[in-house]
């Protein structure tokens, strides 16, 4: 191989071009500019033919209504991890909060008095993102996801029991997790999701919907079934959009809670700015017009000149294994360093740094109110559940054991 390499630079033409371009610097840049962009459009697409090729067998729609749901986890994940990890956390956090626009909804979580204070609201608002990553990240099967899965159902017993929480309204969040993440990547990513993707997405919600019973008896076919994936997405789509469009009104406990909610999102901004955070007027056409064109950007240098991101850097939210505690850390947070462990670099590093500037505290500061020494999946949720519910969950990871691990079969 090396003497043909050798007799090809030999080539009087070969050792022309080279000899101009190795005297020329912007010829050496423009080559090395040149042969960067080529690698970039030979491997951006690298990871999604890989996984079409994983799973060819779910190329057809007959194909995609055999969809295993370790399979459907295992592409959600790849893409929750690798392919836009970014967009993927935002796209849950934006789900959640517009769930808030519907009264029902805003007004059992004002009663809850979690949103009372910052303190609750920040507690709350880590532990919902810490159980949804625990049953999104970790195999359908491990312990992980069937504790995170069990203790969600367990919190929201009481309130199902009573009437507080209507099916339709749980229907309504399920569909806004499938649904927004797909619509934000399409809007706002390099790449819309392929249909094998989305499918994947549907399968795995739908298996975590039939996991905490929420009913499907509002869609078409959710007494026949649904054909796949697809199918369900399609359905799960149309009537979450015509239930915004019935329930999605103006209410105060809409506005309390959203209030409250912002205090959460945009903790990290600093405080002169927070008053323009806080403003729900429609936004001026300047400004859809600077967002947009900082997301167009980004999406095409993300498209052709980013290489695909390598597993070392996939994004890992919590910690795999439990520490000398017995006790999981958080590894990507926003808000308040709940269950972060107080390393030198999340003390010293430049986002603490960040944090001390505004005023804002750092992991470990404060003593035990931040939970330093980390979280156990089974006592997520407010503080007058934790300690709670353990033989309750014991029971239901039981049931959920017998749960079909094919969706649409």
């Amino acid at each position: 191989m090396e003497q043909i390499v050798s007799k090809i630079k030999d080539l009087p033409p070969v050792r022309t071009i080279l000899s101009i371009i190795w005297n020329d610097p912007i010829g050496r840049v423009a080559t090395v500019v040149t042969t960067y962009l080529v690698v970039v459009a030979t491997l951006r697409f690298q990871r999604l033919r890989s996984v079409q090729r994983q799973y060819r067998q779910y190329a057809t729609r007959d194909g995609m209504a055999t969809m295993t749901v370790h399979d459907a986890w295992e592409i959600q994940k790849r893409m929750q991890q690798l392919e836009y990890p970014t967009l993927a956390v935002k796209a849950l956090q934006f789900a959640l909060f517009r769930t808030y626009g519907i009264p029902s909804i805003s007004s059992l979580l004002l009663k809850t008095s979690q949103f009372s204070n910052l303190s609750t609201s920040f507690k709350r608002y880590a532990d919902t993102s810490i159980l949804i990553a625990q049953f999104i990240l970790f195999e359908p099967s491990s312990d992980r996801a069937v504790t995170a899965l069990a203790r969600t159902k367990y919190l929201h017993v009481g309130y199902r029991a009573s009437g507080a929480i209507l099916d339709d309204d749980l229907l309504y969040t399920l569909s806004l997790f499938v649904l927004q993440p797909i619509r934000f990547i399409a809007q706002f990513e390099w790449r819309a999701m392929s249909d094998l993707e989305r499918c994947a997405i549907a399968t795995y919600w739908k298996y975590l919907g039939d996991a905490l019973d929420i009913s499907y008896d509002a869609l078409p076919s959710g007494k026949t079934g649904f054909r796949d994936g697809l199918h369900f997405l399609e359905e799960l789509e149309e009537w979450s959009v015509r239930y915004e469009k019935r329930n999605m009104v103006p209410n105060a406990a809409n506005k309390a809670l959203a209030d409250r909610t912002m205090d959460v999102m945009l903790y990290t901004l600093p405080r002169g700015m927070k008053h323009i955070g806080l403003r729900y007027d429609r936004p001026s056409r300047i400004y859809c017009w600077i967002f947009n064109s900082i997301m167009g950007i980004r999406r095409l240098l993300l498209r052709y000149c980013m290489l695909p991101r390598p597993y070392f850097l996939r994004t890992v939210i919590t910690t795999d294994h439990r520490n000398d505690q017995g006790r999981y850390h958080v590894r990507v947070w926003s808000g308040a360093p709940y269950y972060v462990q107080p390393t030198f670099r999340n003390r010293w590093g430049p986002s603490a740094w960040f944090s001390r500037l505004l005023g804002l505290p750092v992991p470990g500061d404060e003593g035990e109110k931040y939970s330093p020494h980390g979280y156990e999946p089974a006592d997520l949720g407010p503080k007058a559940f934790e300690g709670k519910g353990h033989k309750t969950v014991q029971d239901i990871k039981g049931e959920l054991a017998c749960l079909s691990k094919l969706p649409f079969a």
